[in-house]
């Protein structure tokens, strides 16, 4: 834009042309500092499939929760961390999730949000989500903030999030994920996953969060099964 403008003696073209630029490079350094990876590294070195090759691959198996049961986990629960992650921005799903948390609040059940600096497209991706549906910005924490509180959690809900969950992060270093901060969404007693079908990531890579004892996925466009689970919450508390 800012050559376009440079061709045609535009000025306002100049100017906005440098101003988008400018505003693309700082989200890229924001992108590249929270997942602790060089600048070069993000613009040079994208990850994708096949860097994982060669990497360890994921002990378990995947196990399916209905609807109806993921309702009945976080009714009761006591303290749920809602994960957003692209596939609740896919789905278009924010308002469902939001009327979602508030039946649980009005049940009893403490729910937090908890955000990672890239989930989404852009830094901020979930943020503005959320601020959209109503959420309060009281209730949503950032990775900081929230990790220390997902061992005491009942249920961390992950929606359409895979990598920023991914505990390869931290243990494998053949991994392009290692050194990656993420949610401790593991360290939950329970995790219940919202996922559209069984591939993997952005990275390429299998997620072992996924296949761990304590997690169930729940398959399904995020809106869909947020709507489904929602009615059932309904349901128990009527």
């Amino acid at each position: 834009m800012g050559f376009e403008g440079y061709v045609l003696n535009n000025p306002a073209l100049i100017i906005a042309g440098i101003v988008v630029g400018s505003a693309g490079t700082l989200l890229t350094q924001l992108m590249a500092r929270a997942m602790n990876r060089p600048l070069t590294n993000i613009l040079f070195k994208p990850i994708t499939g096949e860097a994982q090759a060669g990497g360890v691959g994921v002990a378990g198996t995947l196990k399916e929760v209905s609807a109806l049961d993921a309702a009945s986990m976080l009714r009761y629960a006591r303290k749920v961390i809602i994960v957003p992650g692209y596939g609740m921005a896919v789905g278009q799903a924010q308002h469902k999730v939001k009327e979602m948390s508030v039946l649980l609040e009005e049940a009893g059940v403490e729910v937090k949000f908890a955000i990672h600096p890239v989930a989404g497209r852009m830094p901020g991706h979930m943020n503005v989500l959320l601020a959209e549906a109503g959420v309060s910005y009281d209730k949503i924490f950032d990775l900081e903030e929230i990790n220390g509180e997902f061992s005491q959690t009942d249920v961390a809900l992950v929606i359409g999030a895979n990598d920023v969950v991914n505990p390869a992060a931290r243990t494998e270093k053949s991994s392009p994920l290692y050194g990656m901060p993420i949610l401790n969404a593991d360290h939950a007693h329970n995790v219940i996953v919202i996922k559209r079908g069984k591939s993997a990531g952005y990275s390429g890579i299998e997620n072992a969060l996924f296949y761990a004892d304590t997690t169930r996925m729940l398959y399904g466009s995020a809106q869909q099964v947020v709507n489904e689970v929602t009615k059932h919450i309904k349901e128990m508390s009527s």
